[in-house]
């Protein structure tokens, strides 16, 4: 069109290579001083079309990251009249979440659901994106992994909003506090209780633990262990309570590499997760010890990492992932067909004992 601006003209073309797939799903767009190279336009213009084509659901913004192709975009196309449930997670493609998703998806295609995916990155922004997206293409039920949820959340009034409408809603793996959702969960103080414990009947009295500061999980799973150290009137030492969360994780090898760096360790560690209990085995073997003769290691989530260690498989709190995708699916589309409440599934945990822990001999205590 004759005198179109250019912040539109570009928007277009950029929507053109999404819908040709030039521009992948999920693929990261080219920056802003690329595009404004690309287009020789200032980088206003380039803004003013990037905000337009995020708000439409083509493009979503990752703070630090940059820019991506909506999640939103190719999943609003295939819906054919179908009933379709939205889907947030925290991640898609990592850990344990492509197993909870298979499970959803599974039990969404039997009942000729389509679904939609999105993803927040933890990120309480993204999530606000997401949240909104699913609305926008009304969605007939949301299935929602809370974001930071053990951190006051700003977009609490979206789900509060969310109890005006019919849409059913159900939360994976953590609700936030402050709501009274449903939730399909593994109990996660018990997790972290029967981790410790665990250790505990080893002979280990001297414990640390390593968890996640931003989510309920992480604290859910602290709480067990504290629980559990109390029960069996045992302390714990500030020095080996590691804390991290989602901004901070990259630096959980460094965070271990110096607290390792201590005089007298703990015999045995509890790990929020497989993944940051190999790093630390990794970190153990870097200082001349080994796993288990010098410091055990017990984990959660028995994830594909508890056997990637070449000579260590974890002990690890089973997490049940694809059932746990079922049960919540399972939900949401009966209280869509048959417009029931959702009640809350919570797994009870159970532990898979492999190589990474071992008794604690009398001798070994005294040395």
């Amino acid at each position: 069109m004759l005198n179109e601006p250019k912040y539109i003209i570009i928007k277009n073309d950029i929507k053109n290579k999404i819908e040709d797939n030039d521009y992948a799903l999920g693929s990261k767009i080219p920056s802003e001083a690329e595009l404004k190279n690309l287009h020789n336009v200032s980088r206003h213009t380039i803004r003013q079309a990037i905000a337009e084509l995020v708000n439409e659901g083509y493009l979503i913004k990752q703070q630090g990251s940059g820019t991506f192709v909506s999640d939103y975009y190719k999943n609003r196309q295939t819906r054919n009249g179908k009933k379709t449930i939205g889907v947030i997670t925290t991640y898609l493609s990592d850990y344990i979440f492509p197993s909870i998703i298979r499970g959803i998806e599974e039990e969404l295609s039997k009942h000729d659901y389509s679904l939609m995916l999105s993803s927040t990155r933890n990120n309480v922004e993204n999530e606000r994106r997401s949240l909104q997206g699913m609305l926008d293409q009304n969605v007939d039920g949301l299935i929602v992994e809370p974001t930071k949820s053990n951190l006051m959340n700003p977009n609490l009034n979206y789900y509060l909003n969310l109890t005006e409408r019919p849409t059913p809603l159900i939360m994976l793996n953590a609700s936030y506090e402050e709501l009274d959702f449903p939730v399909v969960a593994l109990n996660d103080e018990e997790s972290g209780k029967m981790a410790t414990e665990h250790l505990i009947e080893l002979g280990h009295t001297n414990i640390g633990i390593i968890t996640k500061s931003d989510d309920l999980q992480g604290k859910n799973r602290f709480k067990g262990y504290l629980k559990a150290l109390y029960d069996a009137k045992l302390s714990f030492h500030n020095e080996f309570i590691l804390r991290f969360d989602t901004e901070s994780k990259g630096s959980v090898p460094e965070l271990l590499r110096d607290m390792l760096n201590n005089r007298d360790l703990p015999t045995a560690f509890v790990c929020y997760n497989d993944e940051i209990a190999v790093h630390l085995i990794k970190e153990i073997n870097s200082k001349g010890l080994k796993c288990p003769d010098d410091i055990s290691v017990v984990s959660h989530d028995d994830s594909f990492y508890s056997t990637t260690l070449p000579n260590v498989k974890l002990t690890s709190i089973e997490h049940p992932k694809e059932e746990l995708g079922r049960q919540a699916a399972k939900a949401i589309v009966e209280a869509v067909e048959k417009g029931t409440k959702i009640t809350s599934t919570i797994f009870e945990p159970k532990l898979i004992i492999r190589n990474s822990t071992k008794e604690r001999y009398e001798e070994d205590a005294t040395e």
